[in-house]
């Protein structure tokens, strides 16, 4: 995010949400598509990449390590990529922002590659772990100096040196990530020989999906140990024509604001239904909420659907553990949602949330606790008291906490309160959805400072 003066938000509104809106493309997939792009011999072109400032970091990483990447007036980005093994020495550091995924995938791709790169980013990332990514990198070879951080972290600014050639791995996650997942994978591209992980619980798997339509070799299987996933190392990727669907964690915002809202109905139309992203619309339809999925189709290998919402009244509910991988980046705007809920709603099994771009159990917990929200902190989770319907006081400034989707979960908030909720700094927003107020104040909410 761009360091300046931090710009208030409050979201409020006088009655039901209404209209028929569209979210920015989804992000998972736009850094994939054009990292991907980027080591491809030809032209790919992508239509519907989200333009918010992560993805904007990938490209400008790609294009620092050899990538031409450029966006034509109708709004399709084109990509000459450079090839496998292909990437070139980036003259100065690479700035990813806010964007741990950027950081965390691209440091596969430097892991085999015979180049060396320092990552640095804004404050909320440069406190943020990294040596989960760095364990399974190392051992493929790569050689890392990372800056100590709280806790004996690993964090930014890192320097790490590919190795070339990488040493191919057979590598468990500790834990479920898709990040890490996805940085062996691309870092076993540029490996000889075979490269596997295994995920003892399926997380999201666009990497797979999309190294498949590039042309890599991919086998998934099921094991004993759980799902396995072997890439055959020094492989040639094809030019693709990629069509993103909207991001699930984006529709997420405007589907929890038209259960909660009375007499709300809003369709968020061409959203991304893919099974590891979709658990948020299956816990929240076993909320009560009244969810559709309309106009069911495959868009570019991703199943995509239009969400047809009409307000509903939700009941607590316990949230399987299990489910956390399907929806780890929609729990902070699900702790929304149970805060209108009849009852009580228990998430448990979601410590990964406190090493996000904030620590979204206890910023959550904290700002639902001065809107006036009953709230008890766990260590792995969150249970929150409903109000059963009934506006929650707000009356609160909150810390955003330089995150995104807290800031955005905090505006939902703000339009089922009596009095309004405002967001220290609503900046953050641009890195995954610049046109949320947009869409908001289009379904008929006002955007206040």
């Amino acid at each position: 995010m761009t360091p300046g003066t931090p710009t208030p938000l409050a979201l409020t509104c006088d009655g039901a949400l209404a209209g028929h809106v569209t979210v920015p493309g989804d992000k998972s997939i736009s850094h994939r598509a054009l990292m991907l792009g980027a080591l491809a011999v030809g032209e790919t072109t992508v239509e519907g990449l989200l333009e918010g400032e992560d993805v904007l970091a990938t490209a400008a990483a790609m294009r620092a390590m050899g990538a031409e990447i450029r966006r034509d007036d109708n709004g399709v980005w084109h990509i000459h990529g450079v090839g496998v093994g292909g990437l070139l020495q980036p003259r100065a550091a690479l700035d990813m922002g806010n964007s741990g995924t950027s950081t965390r995938l691209l440091m596969g791709l430097v892991a085999s590659a015979p180049i060396t790169a320092t990552f640095i980013g804004d404050a909320s990332l440069s406190g943020r772990p990294m040596g989960r990514v760095i364990a399974p990198l190392s051992a493929m070879g790569a050689t890392f100096a990372a800056t100590p951080g709280a806790g004996g972290r690993q964090c930014l600014p890192l320097t790490m040196t590919g190795a070339c050639p990488a040493v191919a791995l057979d590598y468990r996650l500790p834990v479920a990530s898709a990040q890490v997942k996805s940085a062996v994978l691309l870092a076993g591209l540029n490996t000889p020989g075979e490269t596997t992980v295994i995920e003892p619980i399926a997380t999201r798997d666009h990497s797979e999906r999309m190294l498949a339509g590039f042309g890599a070799t991919l086998r998934r299987e099921a094991s004993p140990e759980g799902r396995r996933i072997t890439i055959v190392g020094e492989a040639e990727l094809r030019p693709q024509a990629i069509i993103v669907p909207g991001d699930p964690s984006s529709a997420a915002f405007p589907l929890v604001a038209a259960l909660l809202v009375p007499g709300s109905h809003v369709t968020v139309a061409n959203v991304g239904i893919n099974p590891t992203r979709a658990g948020l619309i299956a816990v929240l339809q076993a909320m009560g909420g009244d969810i559709t999925l309309a106009n069911r189709r495959e868009v570019g290998g991703e199943p995509v659907a239009d969400l047809v919402v009409r307000a509903s009244p939700l009941t607590g509910i316990d949230v399987p553990p299990e489910n956390a991988a399907a929806m780890i980046d929609e729990y902070p705007i699900l702790f929304v949602a149970a805060a209108l809920a009849e009852g009580r709603t228990v998430m448990r099994g979601i410590e990964e949330l406190r090493v996000k771009e904030s620590d979204r159990i206890a910023t959550m917990a904290s700002g639902l606790a001065a809107a006036g929200v009953r709230v008890e902190e766990l260590p792995d989770g969150l249970i929150v008291t409903g109000s059963g319907g009934a506006l929650v006081a707000g009356g609160a400034t909150v810390a955003a906490r330089l995150d995104h989707r807290i800031a955005m979960s905090f505006a939902v908030l703000g339009l089922v309160a009596r009095a309004p909720i405002v967001i220290d700094d609503g900046r953050p927003i641009a890195t995954s959805f610049p046109g949320f107020v947009a869409m908001f104040r289009s379904l008929g909410a006002r955007a206040e400072a």
